[in-house]
């Protein structure tokens, strides 16, 4: 027992240490008698002896000196410990240092710096001794086996979904490891470490894959060619089958995709018998979404309103610049709906850092919508869908 409050005091100044190297430490690392408390507080001789048997073993390694009481230079009690060395430090206690660590996961990752620059900003914060949800420089080889999945998912898109644990089994051997790299995936796929985190099946959704299928909602009164049926959408919404769904029959006003759920029942409700035809995205639409949208929309009649409506934030922008790529290819240009800044209350806003602004202005950018982009950098703030309301 009295070894191990020996390690752990070490443990504490070896992570003052890392700290130090990292530059997050202004101090030099040490051990004042209050954080030596535990060792100070030891009653029994023999139980202090041992304690200071590791404090001499790792003085001897050239990993720390310490100071005594002034009073008893000899054998007084030890009231400072300072650190000389951070790398033999770290081998006595049998660790690695913060550096050592850093250092592999930067050669792991170099070879894929080019294709995903967030991992760019991902080792930044590493470096000072901060994790990325949850996930630091010890966990770099779980960074490759995310970009993997990416990789075979993404060359193997088709319009079908298919289930996460058959393919994390397919390809990674284990059923469940694909759903404990979610983190990852997120981080990988927004290319951001300041994107606000979405949910499992939002981000497996991106890759094609699902836990329990969803169908596409959607709403208005507007006329559906099915694989089995045409009909006329229920009211409020009717719910399908991406891959079922194959053209519009009859007229229509416009299409207006939705981002967030709430938004999309809000307006259903509103606007079920209008020959508009609502569809909620579910976040970043999937491959099938996305086919059955390009189905949807090279049937309707040129120049034709095709619209979106989502959160005024960097996730919002990427998904409108992957539905304005969808929307091009069907030929039709796809405009913002509610999303200027002009839209948004003041006291909704929230302040954005530089690095989100920019990235927003590049997805706006991205959908077709330069001036756009402009004004969001300008204004400075993000808000989430369900804050705005309807105009």
């Amino acid at each position: 027992m009295t070894n191990q409050i020996a390690q752990d005091l070490l443990l504490k100044l070896l992570k003052m240490g890392n700290k130090s190297e990292a530059g997050v430490r202004q101090h030099a690392p040490a051990l004042t008698a209050a954080k030596l408390k535990a060792y100070g507080s030891l009653r029994n001789w023999h139980h202090k002896h041992q304690c200071e048997e590791v404090f001499l073993a790792a003085r001897d390694a050239g990993a720390i000196s310490f100071i005594r009481d002034k009073l008893n230079p000899e054998d007084g009690l030890i009231e400072r410990i300072e650190l000389i060395d951070t790398a033999v430090l770290a081998r006595f206690l049998k660790q690695t240092t913060h550096s050592e660590t850093m250092a592999d996961a930067r050669e792991l990752l170099a070879p894929h710096l080019s294709g995903y620059d967030v991992l760019e900003e991902v080792i930044e914060k590493w470096a000072r001794m901060s994790n990325v949800r949850g996930s630091g420089p010890a966990d770099a080889s779980n960074w490759i086996e995310a970009i993997t999945v990416i990789c075979q998912c993404l060359q193997n898109q088709d319009v079908t979904l298919s289930p996460v644990r058959e393919t994390s089994a397919r390809l990674l051997r284990n059923s469940k490891r694909i759903e404990q790299l979610t983190v990852q995936l997120d981080v990988l796929l927004q290319g951001s470490i300041e994107a606000a985190a979405r949910t499992p099946v939002e981000v497996w959704q991106e890759l094609g894959l699902f836990k329990e299928e969803q169908p596409v909602l959607m709403a208005g009164n507007v006329t559906i060619v099915r694989n089995r049926v045409t009909a006329v959408l229920d009211e409020p919404y009717t719910g399908l089958p991406a891959s079922a769904v194959q053209s519009i029959s009859g007229p229509v006003k416009a299409v207006l995709t939705i981002e967030n759920l709430t938004t999309f029942h809000s307006e259903a409700k509103r606007h079920s018998n209008r020959p508009t035809l609502l569809i909620y995205t579910a976040g970043m639409p999937s491959p099938a979404w996305r086919a059955m949208y390009q189905r949807l929309l090279s049937g309707m009649a040129p120049g034709t309103p095709v619209y979106h409506w989502g959160d005024v934030d960097e996730g919002g922008f990427r998904i409108a610049s992957v539905l304005a790529k969808a929307s091009a290819a069907a030929g039709h240009s796809l405009r913002p709906h509610a999303m200027a800044p002009d839209n948004v209350p003041a006291e909704m806003r929230t302040s954005a850092s530089k690095r989100t602004l920019t990235r927003m202005k590049h997805f706006a950018e991205s959908a077709g919508w330069p001036s756009l982009g402009e004004k969001l950098f300008e204004a400075g703030f993000i808000v989430e869908q369900e804050a705005l309301a309807t105009k």
